[in-house]
């Protein structure tokens, strides 16, 4: 059975420039046992209830501005996987929650920057499904928790946000700027919850965790990683597979679940 993962994507320049986080994704697809299909929940689909998407051609969707040429000009066209989309759509209607198939979205670089690094020969059929950031974290860990069959069906499951995410602080920080200690106070008591799998916790960050509003200011960069939690399920072991920060207050840790 495979496991399941959260990425934090970060930047769109994560695709193009050296950083901790590029190299750790760049290696990451050896390191794991090759899927045959790969469903992402990026923070960067957002829709009133779950959509799947199934194109006829996985179209890769710059959804940023104000970026250097090179990066308009990268694609990633792995090929969809209508068939997960459809099988996704069955298994959350089985759990209760609507579900539909989108057949026109393409990736957006919440799932393309990672997979681009991770997964670079555009082979392995790939689907997204959208987050519903006004439901919040316990409704992601149910979502993901419907998903949790296609793990033993030899998909991966991957949730791609970022552990902190206040672009706020942007405005003249350098990237190689010391990590603040909101931060380090959020991703440690993150990291406690996450490595004891305490999924209560987890669905209650937003009031238990210290800067929780801080550091996400609007949830939809953090709720990937509840449906990766949720996917794997009460009891899961889990694993830091990364931790760096860029900018001083965006960490771009990655977690295994399994």
């Amino acid at each position: 059975m495979l496991p399941t993962l959260f990425l934090s994507h970060g930047s769109p320049m994560t695709a193009i420039e050296d950083s901790p986080a590029r190299r750790f994704l760049t290696q990451l697809g050896d390191e794991l046992p090759r899927p045959e299909a790969i469903l992402v929940a990026s923070a960067h689909w957002e829709a009133g209830a779950p959509a799947l998407s199934a194109p006829p051609v996985n179209e890769t969707i710059h959804d940023f501005y104000g970026f250097p040429p090179q990066l308009y000009a990268l694609t990633y066209a792995p090929p969809p996987a209508p068939s997960l989309a459809a099988r996704g759509a069955a298994l959350l209607h089985s759990a209760g929650l609507a579900a539909t198939v989108d057949h026109h979205r393409g990736l957006d670089h919440g799932a393309w920057v990672p997979l681009l690094l991770a997964w670079p020969a555009h082979d392995i059929p790939v689907a997204q499904i959208s987050i519903q950031t006004h439901l919040g974290a316990a409704h992601h860990l149910a979502l993901g928790a419907a998903l949790a069959p296609l793990r033993s069906e030899n998909v991966l499951i991957i949730g791609s946000g970022s552990f902190t995410h206040d672009l706020r602080r942007f405005r003249g920080a350098t990237f190689d700027a010391p990590e603040t200690p909101d931060v380090t106070a959020f991703s440690n008591w993150m990291d406690e919850k996450i490595l004891s799998s305490d999924l209560d916790a987890l669905a209650d960050y937003r009031r238990q965790a210290p800067y929780a509003a801080a550091e996400h200011p609007t949830e939809e960069h953090i709720l990937p990683l509840h449906v990766a939690a949720g996917a794997a399920g009460a009891g899961a072991k889990a694993e830091r597979l990364h931790r760096s920060v860029e900018f001083g207050f965006m960490r771009m840790d990655a977690y295994k679940f399994s």
